[in-house]
Formats: structure tokens, C-alpha cells, sequence
């Protein structure tokens, strides 16, 4: 159970979230020990510039000086004793002189980043003035660093994550493919030996009518073959009857139905409706959809298909009255070995989906369901 959770992505994903983890834990010190040293430079500006004013002429400030003058990064503003502002420094002067309200902005902002320091004048009490100071663009990079990491890692993730996810549909296509072309290869010889068997059967007339129907299972045998042998080749699509082509699918259901199942197809007034398919294909998805209705209604039922034609697309519905398909199976009734049957390999949906978007770059999906009174399927083929 370890080995299985201790695979590769896993072990990155753990080197991805300590580093990220380590980087904010030790930006954020950074940006504490930074945000102290700024708070100590600004308390001994305040004291610089107060010791330049009230300087009497022998006094040496040059100290004070160097102070005041080496403070270019952090913004402060000064305000009275009724928070009026009196006097400000490292703000943008143009923006102070297009808009009025830009200082104030600035202090509503100051205000909510860090504690006023407060000066009272030493020789009237009543006399105080507060500077309420900004973060350096130092601070700010450092506390915001973190999160551009973040956001550079989380991208890489999802790029690596995508091209892990289109490698595994290529692999797993290669591998549909070449299940498919072996099964054809394998079904080629067999059904060839077949047909010669039944050459030989039509020469006595007492087998016309067994070998008449064994042709029948073993053209249909030779249909299989060919489509599993399209798979993973682009097919020739050509244009095609959809209603005689449904038609014919469902007349061949029809006959080997078994129970009391009622068949209907809905044209809607279309005598014809022409779109461009790969006729074994496009019946290899209609006999899976019609299997599967078979199998939903246990012997009793009805399946009807509603065939809409318009200017842009056909739309193809497949609806039976069986058991229905739960919500939260919807989703997954495509996928690759899905199957509530007790027998089967829950392949028929997953290569009808194949066939219909890959090969007619058109869409399958189900349209509606209802537990205890059927489901809807949907193929959308553009025209």
C-alpha cells in the first residue's frame, strides 16, 4: 500500500510543497526582521528631523543630516494633533499635485499597514505630531515574493500535469489501436475460411437455405473485422443517407431482439438526411446504443430514435423506457471499463465516444435519464 502512494508524482509533489513551504516560512521572517529595521528607521528620522529644527546655530548636524538624507525608500506622512496632514515624504509628487485626494488615500493606507508614531514636543504636551509610514518596495517584494513562487510553481504543475495527461491519452490510444488492428488480423483468417466453407455449401442445393444464413453471420463477421481494422486510421467519410442508414441498423435489431421490444424512427418529414460518415463505423455506434437499450429494458420496452436535420447539424436521439442511469454514473458511463452489466468489458460507449468525436469530430452524450423510465442518447454530426 506504501510502495503504490510512494510513486513518483507523489515524492514531487512532497519536494514541491516543502520548498514553497520553506520560501513563505522564510520570506515572512525576512519581512518581520525588515519590518522592525524600517520602523527603527523611521523612529530615528522623526528624532533627525526634529533635532534639525530645533538646532541652535553652534550645534553639529551633520549626523541628523545624513539620517534625514538617507531616508528614500520609506514613505511617511505627518499629521497634527487633529490628524490633519502637515507634511509628507518619498510619495509621488505628481500624482499629490494632479489629485487632490491622492496624500489622504495614502494615509488611509498607511494607517491600516502599521501603528502611528507618535512625537510629543517635549516643552508642551499639548503639542504632538503622528507619522503614519508605508512598507518599502523592499518589504513589499520580499511579503509578495512567496506568492509569485507560488504561482510559478502551480503553472509548471499544470503545464507537467497536461503534457503527463496527453503522453497517457497517446500511449492509451496506441494501445486502442492496436488491440483493434490485431483483433482484425486475427478475426481475417478465420472468417476467410469460413466464406470458403460456405462456397462449398451453396454447391448442394439440399443447403441453400443454411448456407443463405450462414453467409448472413459471416458478412457480419467480415463487418466486425473491417471495423475494428479502421481503428486507429482516419476512415473515409462520405456522404450518407442517416435515415436509410438507421434504418437499416434498426431492422437488423429488430429481427434478433428477443422479448417484446417495440422499434420506431421519428425522420420528423426528412426522407432524407445526408451527412458525411464512415458507414461501418457510424453502425457500430448505433448497434452499441441499441444493445445497450436492449439490455436496459429486460425483454419489454420501447426504443425509439428521433432523427433532426438543420442547417448546420443533425441531431440523433436514442431513447429507450428502461431502468434508467443514476446521476452520478452519467459522468462516468463513457469511461474505459465502466459497465453495470454482469458480463462485458464496458468497452461498446467509450469506443462509440471514440468513434463519434475522433473520427467525425462531432459529439455523443446522454441527453437525459431517469431512474425506472429510461434514457436519452445524443449524437450531434455536423453537417
Amino acid at each position: 500500500m506504501f510502495r503504490q502512494l510512494l510513486n513518483w508524482r507523489t515524492v514531487l509533489a512532497i519536494i514541491a510543497i516543502l520548498i514553497i513551504s520553506g520560501t513563505v516560512i522564510y520570506s515572512q521572517y525576512l519581512a518581520r526582521k525588515i519590518a522592525r529595521d524600517e520602523k527603527l528607521k523611521v523612529e530615528q528620522w522623526i528624532d533627525a528631523s526634529k533635532s534639525l529644527i530645533n538646532a541652535q546655530e553652534t550645534s553639529d548636524i551633520t549626523f541628523a543630516f545624513r539620517i534625514v538624507k538617507d531616508n528614500q525608500s520609506i514613505p511617511i506622512i505627518e499629521t497634527n494633533e487633529k490628524d490633519s496632514i502637515t507634511n509628507w515624504i518619498n510619495l509621488d509628487s505628481a500624482k499629490a499635485a494632479g489629485h487632490p485626494g491622492y496624500i489622504s488615500k495614502k494615509l488611509r493606507q498607511f494607517k491600516a499597514q502599521n501603528p502611528a508614531i507618535i512625537w510629543t514636543d517635549p516643552n508642551d504636551s499639548t503639542r504632538l505630531n503622528r507619522y503614519y509610514y508605508g512598507n518599502s518596495r523592499l518589504l513589499n517584494e520580499v511579503r509578495y515574493y512567496p506568492i509569485i513562487q507560488l504561482f510559478i510553481v502551480a503553472l509548471f504543475i499544470i503545464i507537467t500535469l497536461l503534457s503527463l495527461r496527453s503522453s497517457y491519452r497517446s500511449v492509451q490510444n496506441q494501445v486502442w489501436a492496436g488491440m483493434a488492428k490485431e483483433t482484425a488480423h486475427q478475426l481475417g483468417t478465420p472468417v476467410s475460411s469460413l466464406e470458403g466453407w460456405v462456397e462449398m455449401l451453396k454447391e448442394d442445393s439440399r443447403n441453400e437455405k443454411i448456407a443463405h444464413e450462414l453467409e448472413k453471420d459471416v458478412n457480419r463477421l467480415r463487418l466486425v473485422s473491417d471495423r475494428f481494422g479502421k481503428i486507429g486510421s482516419t476512415p473515409q467519410l462520405e456522404e450518407v443517407d442517416l435515415v436509410h442508414q438507421i434504418n437499416n441498423m434498426v431492422d437488423y435489431m429488430r429481427k434478433r431482439a428477443a422479448g417484446k421490444i417495440v422499434f420506431a424512427v421519428n425522420d420528423h418529414g426528412h426522407q432524407q438526411v445526408i451527412a458525411k460518415i464512415s458507414a461501418p463505423l457510424f453502425d457500430w455506434v448505433i448497434e452499441n446504443l441499441l444493445k445497450n437499450s436492449l439490455d436496459a429494458m429486460e425483454g419489454k420496452g420501447s426504443i425509439t430514435v428521433d432523427i433532426y436535420d438543420d442547417k448546420k447539424s443533425v441531431h440523433i436521439d436514442i431513447t429507450d423506457t428502461g431502468k434508467g442511469i443514476s446521476s452520478q454514473n452519467i459522468a462516468r458511463v463513457f469511461k474505459p471499463g465502466f459497465t453495470t452489466k454482469k458480463r462485458g468489458w464496458g468497452l461498446g460507449l467509450s469506443l462509440s465516444r471514440r468513434i463519434i468525436k475522433q473520427y467525425h469530430k462531432g459529439e455523443i452524450y446522454v441527453k437525459h435519464s431517469e431512474i425506472g423510465k429510461g434514457t436519452t442518447f445524443r449524437i450531434v454530426l455536423k453537417k
